[in-house]
């Protein structure tokens, strides 16, 4: 696949994908004779993972780690677990941490509905009168 093609399929811009591979977020990608990239289904794996993690925040100097181990083979598989370990600790947190946030934005919600809106249906048909 052209990075055009591959921009469009996973809604990432030519320039986003130049730069995952060019800091290592994804691995080098394969090059036609002429030099244009061609993205084979398994760069389009890494894409996705790196999307996919980016999306949940996970640190890119973290998933820049992982991929720079994942190409050095199988001896780094703890400190790949490490890794993911460490980052799904840190989702947690921002999980709880979001949580919170609704938690908070549901009672000002509630709130707002049981006091502020009467008084302004109140001065709403005040108004009218």
């Amino acid at each position: 696949m052209t990075i055009a093609e591959v921009s469009k399929q996973y809604n990432l811009s030519a320039d986003t994908l130049r730069y995952y591979e060019r800091i290592g977020l994804i691995p080098p990608v394969g090059r036609t004779s002429g030099g244009i990239r061609d993205y084979t289904e398994e760069d389009c794996r890494w894409i996705e993972f790196a999307k996919c993690m980016r999306g949940a925040g996970l640190a890119i100097e973290a998933l820049v780690e992982y991929v720079s181990l994942f190409q050095q083979g199988d001896e780094t598989v703890p400190a790949r677990k490490q890794i993911l370990m460490e980052q799904r600790d840190h989702l947690i947190e921002k999980i709880q941490e979001m949580q919170s946030t609704l938690e908070r934005l549901n009672f000002k919600i509630e709130r707002y509905e049981q006091s502020v809106l009467p008084v302004e249906r109140k001065l709403k048909k005040n108004a009218e009168s």
